[in-house]
C-alpha cells in the first residue's frame, strides 16, 4: 500500500502545466520571426537573410562572377534555413538592380517570369555595393548560429538602402510594407536634411506607371497610394499599355482584363502581349466601343489601377517601431554621418601610425642608430640601444615609442638602409601630414564632408536612375458611367414589372448589372431601383430609363391632374439625388391623381403641347397651346403652375422644342489632364450641343464633341473651343524639299485625327490666333555675320488655303526659333443671346460666344 502511494506521489510530481510553456514558446517564436525573418533593421535596411547573402558575396568576391548556387551554399554557413529561401531572397535583391551585377536569366519583373535555376545564373557585387555596403574596420561582429563563423550584426550601409529597395514582410502579429523610392531623390533628400531644410519623399516603382500620392501620409499607417498603368490610344480601335502598376505583371494584368471582359464590365476584341524589355500590351476594341470610356473602364474594373497601403515597420534597438519614411531617411542619414566619422577616425589613426613609423625610420637611418646595436649581445640589449639612440630625436613625435616600434626598426633590411633617400623620406612625411590635416578638416566639418559624399554618390551612380513613375493626381472613375451596357432592360407596362429576364415584353434600353433604373408610373409615383432579373415597380409604367446620379441635365416635363376631378398642373423638374427603392409622389398626394402628359428630355428640351378640354357649356375656349419653355425648372416636390380647373380631355405634342439650358462652361485640369465642370484649371469656353473641342498635337488636329471621359496624353500641345472659320497658322520644315513653309488653313473634318504636314515633316510653330505676326530668328551661318530676325504678317504673307496645302515657302536658311510677336485685333461677329434658364450641369453640351484656349 505504501509502495502504491509513493508511485502516485511520484507521478503527481512529474506532471507539469503547459500554459506557461506555451506562452513563453509563442513569444520566443514571435520575437524570432519579427527580428530574424520578416522585418528589416533600420541600421542597414536589411533582413538577416539579405545581410548574410551580401556578407557571403563579399567573402567570395574576387571581381569575377560566381555561380549563384555557390553563393547560396556559402550563405548557408550563416543562415540556418534552406537553400530555396536564400535563392529567392537573392533573386529579389538582384532584380532591384542596385547591389548585385547579374549574369544569366534572372527573371523578368514585368512579365512575372521566374529566374533560371541557381546553377545556371551568376552574380557579383556591384561597384555601388562595394563602396557603400562594406567597411570591415567599423563593423560589429557576432558568431554565426553554429559558432564556427563570424558574421556582421549590421552592415555599415552609408546610404538609405531601405527606402531605395523597399521592404515587405509578414511576421507574427504585425507586418511591414515600405515602398521603394527613387535613388537620386533619396540622395537629394539626405543632402537637404543635412542642410537643415525640409524635404518630401514619394514612392517610385521600377515598373513605372502613374502614381497618385495624395494619401501617402509619409508612408505611415492609414496612408494609401493609387497606381495606374500608362494607357494610350494608338488609333480608334487600339489601346496600348506601356507601363504597369507596382505589384502587378503583364500576366496578372492581362488575366484581370480578360476576366472583366468575360463578366461584361468591358468589351474588347482581343489582347496581345508584346512585352520584352519594355511593356507593350495591345488591347483591340470593337468598332462601336469608345476608347476613352474603355480606358476609364480598365481603371475601374481591372488591375490597371491598384491601391497600395504602406506600413513602415522597422527594427530599432531590437524592437519593432512604426516610422514614417521621412523619419527613416533622417535616421539613415544621421547614421551615415556617424559611420563616415568612424571611418575618418580609423583612417586618421592609420595615417598617424604611418607618419610615426616613417619619422622613426628616418631618425633611425639618418642618425645611424643601427650602428649602436653592433656591440649588443642579447635581444634586450639591442632594443635598449635603439631606444637610447632615439631619445635625443623624438621630441616632435605625437606619441611615445613602444617596443613594437623598436622591433619594426630591427626588421629594416640593409638594402633599404643603403639606398635611403633623405628627400624622398621627407616628401613622404609631408604627404602624410597633408593627408592627416585633410582628414582632421573633414572631421571638423563632418556635415560638409557628408554632403560631398552624398553628392559623389549621385554623380557617380545616379545616371540612368531617373524617376520611373509619373506623379499625377487621379480623377475618380464613376464605374456606372464607363461600364459596358452588357444587358438589355425590358418592361411590362400594364403589370408593372421591369427586368433583364422579361424578353417577351417591351425593350427599354441597354444597361449594365450595376446600373440603377428610374421609373415613373401613371399615378404620379417615381422610384429608383437596382437592375435585376425581375422587379415590381407599380402598375401602368409610363417611363423607365437608366438613372444617372447628380444628372441635372435631364429635365422631366409633366402635366398631372390633382385627384379624381381636381385642377391640372404643369411642372418641370430634374432628379439629381434619391434614396433607392423609396417611392416619391410627384403629385400633391390625393387619391386617383393621374399624369396626363410626361416627357423626359436629356438636354433640357422644352416642347409645345396642345391642351383639349372636355366639352362644357360654361367653357368658351376648349383648346389652346402651352409651351414648356415658359415654365421655370424647379424641384420635383413643387406643386407646379395651374393649367386649368376644368377637366382635360387630352394633351397632344404639337412641336418638339430645343434646349432651354445655358451653354455650359468647361475647364481643363492639367494636373489630371481631364475636362471638368467644377472650375478647376483653365477655362476652355462655354459649349452648346453642336460645339466641338479642337485638339492639337505635334502635326495633327482633330475636333471632337467635348466629353468628360476624354483622355489627353502628353502629346497634346493645345486645346480650345473650335471655330470652323478660324484659320490656323503653322511653320514647318519639309524634309523632301528641304525648305521651311508657312501655311494658313482651316480644319475641314471633325472627329478624325489628321496631319496637316507631309510625312517626315517637322513642326516648328503653330498658333491659333486670328491675325498673328511672327518673329523668326535664324541660326548663325558659319564664318558669317548673324542674319537679322524676320518679321512676317501671316495674313498678308499667305491666304487661307486647304488643309493639305503645302503653303508658301518661307526660307531656305536654317531657322533657330519662331515666336508670336503680336496678335492683331479681330472682332468676332456678335450672336443674339438666347433667353436661357440657369441649371447646374454635369454632362457636356452647349456653348456661348466666348472663346477660351489652353496651350501646354
Amino acid at each position: 500500500m505504501n509502495e502504491e502511494n509513493e508511485i502516485i506521489d511520484d507521478q503527481q510530481d512529474a506532471l507539469k502545466k503547459v500554459t506557461g510553456m506555451y506562452k513563453d514558446w509563442f513569444l520566443d517564436y514571435a520575437s524570432y520571426v519579427i527580428l530574424e525573418r520578416a522585418v528589416p533593421a533600420i541600421a542597414d535596411g536589411l533582413k538577416p537573410v539579405q545581410r548574410r547573402i551580401l556578407h557571403s558575396m563579399k567573402d567570395l568576391d574576387d571581381g569575377r562572377y560566381n555561380k549563384v548556387a555557390n553563393i547560396v551554399g556559402h550563405t548557408m554557413q550563416y543562415h540556418p534555413h534552406g537553400d530555396a529561401s536564400i535563392g529567392d531572397a537573392m533573386v529579389q535583391i538582384g532584380q532591384k538592380e542596385l547591389l548585385i551585377d547579374m549574369q544569366g536569366n534572372w527573371g523578368n519583373l514585368l512579365t512575372g517570369d521566374g529566374a533560371a535555376a541557381s546553377r545556371y545564373i551568376e552574380a557579383r557585387l556591384s561597384k555601388f555595393a562595394l563602396e557603400v555596403i562594406f567597411s570591415p574596420k567599423i563593423t560589429d561582429w557576432q558568431l554565426s548560429y553554429d559558432g564556427r563563423k563570424k558574421e556582421p550584426i549590421h552592415l555599415p550601409v552609408k546610404f538609405p538602402l531601405l527606402l531605395a529597395q523597399g521592404a515587405e514582410g509578414i511576421a507574427v502579429g504585425l507586418s511591414t510594407k515600405i515602398l521603394p523610392h527613387n535613388f537620386n531623390e533619396l540622395l537629394e533628400a539626405s543632402i537637404l536634411h543635412l542642410k537643415g531644410k525640409k524635404f518630401t519623399l514619394f514612392p517610385d516603382f521600377q515598373t513605372g506607371g502613374i502614381v497618385d500620392v495624395q494619401g501617402y501620409n509619409d508612408g505611415n499607417r492609414g496612408g494609401r497610394v493609387r497606381v495606374r498603368a500608362k494607357i494610350a490610344q494608338r488609333d480608334k480601335n487600339t489601346l496600348v499599355i506601356s507601363e504597369i502598376p507596382f505589384s502587378t505583371n503583364t500576366t496578372s494584368l492581362i488575366e484581370s482584363i480578360i476576366k472583366a471582359n468575360e463578366k461584361g464590365k468591358i468589351k474588347i476584341k482581343k489582347i496581345e502581349d508584346n512585352t520584352s524589355s519594355e511593356v507593350e500590351i495591345l488591347v483591340h476594341l470593337p468598332g462601336d466601343i469608345s476608347p476613352d470610356k474603355t480606358i476609364d473602364a480598365l481603371y475601374a474594373f481591372t488591375a490597371c489601377e491598384t491601391s497600395i497601403s504602406p506600413l513602415g515597420c522597422v527594427i530599432i534597438d531590437n524592437k519593432p517601431h512604426f516610422v514614417g519614411v521621412s523619419e527613416m531617411l533622417k535616421i539613415s542619414t544621421d547614421h551615415t554621418v556617424q559611420l563616415l566619422k568612424m571611418e575618418l577616425e580609423v583612417h586618421l589613426g592609420e595615417l598617424e601610425d604611418q607618419w610615426h613609423y616613417a619619422s622613426l625610420e628616418r631618425i633611425f637611418i639618418e642618425h645611424k642608430i643601427y650602428r649602436d646595436i653592433e656591440t649588443s649581445e642579447t635581444w634586450e640589449e639591442v632594443l635598449a640601444a635603439i631606444d637610447e639612440g632615439l631619445k635625443p630625436h623624438i621630441a616632435h613625435l605625437k606619441r611615445k615609442v613602444v617596443e613594437e616600434d623598436l622591433v619594426r626598426l630591427t626588421e629594416i633590411r640593409i638594402k633599404r638602409i643603403s639606398k635611403f633617400d633623405q628627400d624622398k623620406a621627407q616628401q613622404k612625411i609631408e604627404a602624410l601630414e597633408g593627408d592627416i590635416e585633410e582628414v582632421k578638416n573633414n572631421l571638423n566639418h563632418l556635415i560638409d564632408y557628408a554632403i560631398r559624399y552624398f553628392t559623389h554618390l549621385k554623380k557617380t551612380y545616379g545616371e540612368g536612375k531617373e524617376r520611373c513613375s509619373e506623379i499625377r493626381l487621379f480623377d475618380d472613375v464613376d464605374a456606372k458611367k464607363v461600364v459596358v451596357r452588357n444587358q438589355k432592360l425590358y418592361m411590362n407596362r400594364e403589370e408593372g414589372f421591369i427586368g433583364t429576364s422579361l424578353r417577351k415584353d417591351e425593350m427599354v434600353c441597354e444597361c449594365s448589372d450595376i446600373d440603377d433604373i428610374i421609373v415613373f408610373t401613371q399615378d404620379g409615383k417615381m422610384q429608383v431601383v437596382k437592375v435585376d432579373s425581375k422587379v415590381f415597380v407599380g402598375k401602368h409604367i409610363i417611363h423607365a430609363a437608366v438613372f444617372k446620379k447628380k444628372d441635372s441635365r435631364t429635365i422631366y416635363n409633366m402635366i398631372y391632374r390633382d385627384g379624381k376631378s381636381g385642377a391640372s398642373f404643369i411642372k418641370r423638374f430634374a432628379v439629381t439625388g434619391i434614396t433607392r427603392e423609396k417611392i416619391y409622389d410627384l403629385t400633391q398626394g390625393k387619391a386617383q391623381s393621374e399624369i396626363l402628359y410626361f416627357s423626359a428630355n436629356p438636354n433640357g428640351e422644352a416642347e409645345t403641347v396642345t391642351i383639349t378640354l372636355r366639352s362644357s357649356g360654361a367653357i368658351k375656349k376648349l383648346k389652346w397651346d402651352l409651351d414648356f419653355a415658359d415654365l421655370q425648372i424647379k424641384g420635383r416636390a413643387v406643386r407646379g403652375n395651374t393649367v386649368t380647373k376644368y377637366g382635360i380631355k387630352k394633351v397632344e405634342l404639337k412641336e418638339k422644342g430645343v434646349s432651354t439650358l445655358k451653354p455650359r462652361k468647361i475647364w481643363f485640369d492639367d494636373s489630371i489632364r481631364r475636362l471638368n465642370l467644377d472650375s478647376r484649371g483653365q477655362l476652355l469656353g462655354a459649349f452648346k450641343g453642336d460645339d466641338k473641342l479642337l485638339i492639337a498635337t505635334q502635326g495633327t488636329l482633330r475636333a471632337v464633341t467635348p466629353d468628360l471621359n476624354l483622355h489627353f496624353d502628353d502629346h497634346v500641345v493645345y486645346l480650345e473651343k473650335w471655330i470652323p472659320e478660324k484659320p490656323i497658322t503653322a511653320v514647318y520644315f519639309d524634309a523632301e524639299k528641304e525648305r521651311y513653309f508657312l501655311k494658313r488653313f482651316c480644319l475641314e473634318t471633325t472627329d478624325k485625327e489628321d496631319s496637316f504636314m507631309k510625312e517626315g515633316g517637322e513642326l516648328l510653330f503653330i498658333t491659333f490666333e486670328w491675325r498673328p505676326i511672327l518673329e523668326i530668328t535664324f541660326e548663325k551661318p558659319r564664318g558669317k555675320n548673324p542674319l537679322p530676325p524676320l518679321e512676317i504678317n501671316a495674313e498678308e504673307f499667305i491666304a487661307v488655303k486647304g488643309f493639305k496645302a503645302l503653303g508658301n515657302q518661307l526660307t531656305d536658311k536654317k531657322i533657330k526659333s519662331v515666336q508670336l510677336k503680336e496678335a492683331l485685333p479681330y472682332e468676332m461677329p456678335e450672336e443674339l443671346d438666347l433667353h436661357d434658364i440657369e441649371v447646374q450641369e454635369e454632362a457636356i453640351t452647349g456653348a456661348d460666344n466666348s472663346q477660351m484656349s489652353l496651350e501646354f
